[in-house]
């Protein structure tokens, strides 16, 4: 069984835009994210998908492995579609083309998920929250699961709520107390290739057109996606604050 990672490269982006192109101490950030990606276990190859020629001449300095899509994309989802239309596999991992810094290990129980039981069409990952502060953020996307961890639920909006304290735990807080389990939703996906096909062309949904959160289509047409918990926890870079953030830890580390 084939398991590749694909990375979506867009070049234009609202809050910072060419980000995938930024400088990271020597290499870009798609370069970092590429680079993680092959260690990753599991994994048999990782390809970069772009509609950008800018982004494929710059990738070229470091892999062959590049597939130039059509630019009418309007999410990634749809861009590793089409370019997995292209490569003989059966599963695609879907690892964000600003995220730096993502685990391998990560990547990979990603992609177990879907080998281990051949019923599960889609992964994810999630963390618990710790701070108040991310809990009300409504960029940070909430996800709620079964004791199964397969998700119910992603919001932008706090679940679940916590109704009998839930005066005390925004207002009184600045750490989650241990009792209490929120989880942040991270942007990797795994996907068989069939699905995954299947998925692009199905009509955006209500629920996800009204949260903006593509992964809730999958929910609403009534498929699972099984939640891999983790403690790793994202470093995404979406603004100059990311950015920066992002050159100072490469600093430390």
């Amino acid at each position: 069984m084939k398991t590749i990672v694909v990375i979506p490269a867009r070049l234009n982006s609202s809050r910072l835009p060419n980000k995938v192109l930024l400088d990271l101490k020597g290499k870009t950030v798609v370069q970092r994210v590429y680079e993680q990606s092959l260690k990753a276990k599991n994994i048999d190859e990782v390809y970069i998908a772009t509609d950008s020629q800018e982004v494929l001449k710059s990738c070229q300095r470091f892999t062959q492995n590049i597939i130039l899509t059509e630019t009418k994309h309007e999410s990634g989802t749809d861009r590793i579609a089409e370019a997995v239309s292209q490569i003989d596999c059966d599963n695609v991992i879907n690892v964000q083309g600003d995220e730096p810094f993502i685990e391998p290990d990560l990547i990979g129980q990603v992609a177990s998920a879907l080998t281990s039981d051949n019923s599960i069409k889609m992964s994810s990952a999630m963390h618990r929250i710790e701070q108040v502060s991310d809990l009300k953020n409504p960029n940070v996307v909430k996800v709620t699961v079964t004791k199964n961890k397969s998700a119910l639920y992603f919001s932008r909006s706090i679940i679940p709520h916590h109704r009998d304290e839930w005066e005390s735990l925004l207002n009184h807080h600045t750490k989650i107390p241990d009792a209490l389990n929120f989880y942040r939703h991270l942007g990797i996906y795994g996907y068989s290739k069939d699905f995954l096909i299947e998925f692009s062309k199905m009509q955006p949904t209500y629920l996800e057109r009204l949260e903006k959160l593509e992964q809730l289509r999958a929910l609403e047409n009534g498929f699972a996606i099984q939640m891999i918990e983790t403690s790793y926890n994202s470093i995404g870079i979406d603004t100059q604050v990311d950015y920066d953030k992002a050159v100072k830890f490469l600093s430390r580390n």
